[in-house]
């Protein structure tokens, strides 16, 4: 699979709840987030247009387990790793670290669709090519 694909944030004033801390939500915008920048770096978009189609990203899951909270003004270290390639679908890891501790891991799977006008999305093989910069081949 690609290599490990690294970003930062700094936890904002709207990213906590009253206690400021990074509020639970905050995590699946940052995944969000470093998910777009990964893709970014391939060449690739979540929304857009593949060799003349109209082409999305769609979630089918996503989940978050927290290990320590982080705070109003924190960095936070996001690593993206593209766990696996089926044939429609695509899992990413994504491990949140502060100073190198742990402080949360999360998951997106998403398909690759097609959409067409009249009929909304349609699941899709992913291109040989795509899997290629997804790889990072």
């Amino acid at each position: 699979m690609a290599d490990a694909f690294r970003c930062t944030r700094q936890v904002e004033f709207n990213d906590t709840d009253m206690a400021g801390i990074a509020h639970f939500t905050a995590f699946f915008r940052w995944m969000e987030e470093a998910e777009t920048a990964f893709l970014r770096t391939r060449g690739l978009t979540v929304l857009g247009v593949w060799q003349g189609e109209k082409v999305s990203l769609p979630r089918v899951s996503v989940a978050c387990d927290f290990a320590n909270p982080v705070r109003f003004g924190d960095v936070v270290t996001i690593q993206v790793v593209v766990e696996k390639i089926g044939r429609t679908s695509l899992s990413y890891v994504f491990e949140f670290t502060k100073d190198e501790q742990p402080i949360a891991r999360g998951r997106i799977t998403a398909v690759f669709c097609q959409n067409v006008a009249g009929e909304g999305l349609k699941a899709r093989e992913i291109p040989a090519a795509m899997r290629e910069l997804l790889q990072g081949s």
